[in-house]
């Protein structure tokens, strides 16, 4: 498996990242301190993703597994209009991540020309899988990575080391508010939501996830927000 540098929680790095990706600066990350009312009310709005950091342990892949499993048997798939890529590369969630952040807001964001929108427009009509293959030849999208994994706060790890935290999105699609996590089979449909209250609603599934691991502090939440 190719693995790539990991990607640190950083609004900084990840906005360098987007940046240089052909992202607007109208649209930038910044961190959640916290998921209480007032924290949520420090993000700017509008905000068109959410992306949660959470760590590995046994409590919350049983939790994936069987939530995954009765979704499939009720028949959820990738519906249409969504777009959801499966991760390939190793160490890549955090660019999946922000792919999948973008991707589904491309109604809201102008692309431009760079990798991404180049990335986006040869992959529109590709299968998930495929998508996740296609992240793993392109070498405008891995430089980039490879770039901004370097300029975190942290040393970054040896790239072959095993990473025990993930990154997943939250956006807002036709009105659900989908997870989307690119070790699954598709994105999770957490129910109905709006623009105006993706924040809040992402918010109480991030908590989900904490309370399933009150022993764990590896969190972090980070939101993709727009400047009207």
């Amino acid at each position: 498996m190719v693995r790539w540098l990991p990607l640190e929680s950083n609004p900084e790095v990840m906005n360098k990242f987007l940046g240089g990706l052909g992202v607007p600066g109208s649209w930038t990350i910044h961190d959640v301190y916290g998921l209480e009312h007032e924290m949520l009310a420090m993000v700017p709005r509008p905000v068109g993703a959410v992306i949660l950091l959470y760590p590995f342990t046994d409590k919350s892949e049983d939790f994936k597994k069987k939530q995954e499993a009765d979704l499939e048997v009720e028949g959820h798939g990738v519906p249409d209009g969504v777009y959801f890529m499966k991760q390939i590369v190793g160490n890549a969630c955090g660019t999946v991540a922000l792919i999948h952040a973008i991707a589904n807001n491309r109604d809201k964001i102008d692309l431009g020309d760079g990798a991404l929108k180049e990335f986006l427009e040869k992959t529109s009509s590709l299968s998930p899988e495929e998508r996740g293959q296609a992240l793993e030849s392109d070498e405008g999208i891995s430089k980039a990575h490879e770039e901004s994994a370097q300029e975190g706060q942290t040393e970054a790890p040896d790239r072959e080391a095993h990473v025990n935290e993930h990154f997943v999105a939250f956006a807002h699609v036709d009105g659900n508010l989908y997870e989307f996590d690119g070790r699954r089979k598709f994105p999770i449909n957490h129910g109905s939501t709006s623009a105006e209250s993706l924040l809040e609603d992402a918010a109480k599934v991030c908590r989900g996830f904490m309370d399933r691991d009150p022993e764990e502090s590896r969190f972090a939440v980070v939101a993709l927000a727009g400047s009207e």
